[in-house]
């Protein structure tokens, strides 16, 4: 047997993150099938496992900095805050607050549907609990019992009208026994997905929708493959149980051969029911920064503007769901309580992808070619879009996963897609989204750009009239002949290729690495492009953040018209993209 976690730390919740993103894989579309509540739309299994994904995501790159600081890592990216090793002092592994509290925070963020969102509060309450400050760490088996309470408890709260046999019930019978075992956290574990599955297979008698379709809840199965997986995490084996999952498709009844069966809950004698008529036509989520009282107050708004209300997060940071029929007054709710971002509303059974044709609307014919982009600021986003791109917004510490690439390489409805990540870290995750989308049948290109400006001027060259080959080669040209920079501020002391840096410098990093270390930020950028210059180019692009000072696009345009030839300089506005400014020389 592999050696497994005997307690509950950092290393337990990066397996068990593993894990649960491996369950809800193999399971996603058995949950898909079985959605019938509250809505019929077919994604409670996608919207889990992309809601997991991101919380894996996250705990990942916690690891991933400690690993690169351990190692003596002198990358730029180290001095301005993702990697790199301090002057002074030992490093250290992660610890559990510092994982629990990065997998709350990744849920947070990516949670997606009704369920996703349930689910990133169950997180977040358990994170509260074995991230809190004590005389004794919670890493044992009553460390999780509480854990398991807290995360039951505080995602009743969120949800605005708590409904019987659906993944509340679950979370709050796996929290009931979760308090009556006795033992270590494999234990613990083990007791909590017993109750939650024993909750699982009641919920058809709780709730009318489900014993009309004949089938359980689809967030609770999810939440029992979650728990399925933390069972393994601790013992090195899935959960054993006999019989199957009745998993209604069409009249037909199939018994799934997932992880974590669950008996027999009765024969399905009729077809999972279309979305109920009358309902809320649209799903509204965003993510949403703001004060606790104005959240108070936003919950009052929303719930007499629609149904389905979940509010979770907190200390600043909130992820808002809601079923409404006015989409835009609940995101103006959104914004009379603080600054909305992140919005994704969905119009029930129209244009999504389980509905395709539903109640007998035409499907809507694919464009022959797009582009799709990810983006770094509001700024850049409005300016991709101008150009005829579908934008994913990259906000600083928050990286897209690769199923909302696959999302908006959907949202672009085209027969061939141009995807452009603008980042060298996110190669590998639109490389996972342009394979996933391949299966659908969609032709996909992979241009590797690794910032923001070489995807500004592949885009510059892009003509969706050519053959597809040539303007694919066309724009990887362009984005291989323009070479990159940005300017960042260090967030400690490290060391650099550049030399030790101190906390609050200015770094001017070329191609990836720390080429410049400054105090002034317009000087330091002076610097920056003056090196990028000495090899020659013909058009410099600058891209400014929002806490770039006014005064550097004047100067650095004033420096390239005096001292340098035949070069025109553009510039925009990038909004809260993270760098200071983000330089290309073509």
């Amino acid at each position: 047997m592999p050696q497994v976690p005997q307690t509950l730390d950092a290393l337990a919740v990066r397996a068990w993150c593993g894990l649960a993103l491996e369950a809800l894989g193999r399971a996603r579309e058995e949950i898909d099938a079985i959605n019938v509540y509250p809505v019929a739309d077919g994604d409670t299994g996608t919207n889990l496992y992309l809601t997991v994904e991101s919380a894996a995501g996250a705990v990942e790159a916690v690891f991933a900095a400690h690993d690169a600081v351990s190692g003596g890592a002198s990358e730029a990216s180290g001095a301005s805050g993702a990697s790199g090793e301090g002057v002074a002092g030992a490093v250290e592994r992660p610890t559990l607050a510092d994982a629990v509290l990065a997998m709350a925070h990744g849920a947070l963020i990516g949670a997606r549907g009704n369920s996703g969102t349930i689910l990133a509060q169950l997180l977040r309450g358990m994170a509260q609990v074995l991230s809190a400050d004590g005389e004794t760490a919670r890493t044992d088996g009553q460390g999780l019992r509480l854990a398991f309470r807290q995360a039951a408890d505080s995602a009743r709260h969120a949800v605005a009208h708590p409904v019987e046999g659906t993944v509340l019930t679950v979370a709050s019978a796996a929290a009931d026994a979760a308090s009556g075992a006795e033992g270590d956290c494999g234990a613990v574990a083990r007791a909590a997905y017993e109750g939650a599955r024993a909750a699982l297979a009641a919920t058809p008698g709780q709730l009318a929708a489900l014993k009309r379709a004949g089938v359980v809840d689809a967030g609770g199965r999810g939440l029992v493959a979650v728990l399925a997986a933390l069972v393994e995490t601790f013992t090195g084996e899935a959960p054993r149980a006999s019989g199957a999952v009745p998993v209604l498709m069409g009249h037909a009844r199939v018994e799934a051969a997932a992880v974590e069966p669950l008996g027999d809950v009765g024969e399905c004698a009729d077809p999972a029911p279309a979305p109920e008529e009358g309902g809320p036509a649209f799903e509204v989520i965003y993510l949403l920064e703001a004060e606790d009282a104005a959240v108070d107050r936003l919950r009052e708004r929303l719930d007499g503007l629609g149904d389905s209300l979940v509010v979770v997060g907190g200390d600043g940071l909130w992820n808002v769901h809601v079923h409404v029929d006015d989409a835009g007054a609940a995101v103006e709710a959104g914004v009379e309580a603080g600054r909305p971002y992140r919005i994704r509303i969905t119009h029930f059974g129209a244009g999504d992808a389980h509905m395709a044709g539903a109640a007998g609307r035409p499907v809507r014919e694919r464009v022959q070619r797009a582009v799709v982009a990810v983006v770094p600021g509001e700024g850049l986003a409005g300016l991709y879009t101008e150009a005829g791109a579908t934008t994913v917004l990259a906000r600083p510490e928050e990286p897209p996963a690769s199923g909302e690439l696959v999302e908006a390489i959907r949202r672009a409805h085209a027969r061939e897609v141009v995807l452009l990540p603008n980042d060298a870290e996110l190669r590998h995750t639109a490389a996972a989204a342009a394979e996933q989308v391949r299966a659908d049948g969609v032709r996909v290109a992979l241009i590797p750009t690794r910032s923001a400006v070489q995807g500004i001027a592949a885009l510059a060259v892009h003509e969706p009239e050519r053959r597809f080959d040539e303007d694919v080669v066309s724009m990887t040209s362009a984005a291989g002949a323009t070479r990159y920079a940005e300017l960042a501020v260090a967030e400690r002391e490290s060391w650099t290729m550049a030399g030790i840096c101190q906390a609050g410098d200015i770094l001017g990093l070329i191609e990836g690495d720390v080429a410049v270390i400054g105090t002034d930020i317009t000087a330091t950028a002076e610097t920056v492009l003056d090196r990028m210059l000495s090899a020659g180019g013909e058009m410099v692009t600058l891209v400014l953040g929002d806490e770039a000072p006014d005064t550097i696009a004047v100067h650095l345009e004033a420096r390239v018209r005096e001292s340098y030839l035949a070069v025109d300089t553009v510039v925009y506005r990038g909004g809260r993209q993270g760098a200071l400014l983000l330089i290309g020389v073509e």
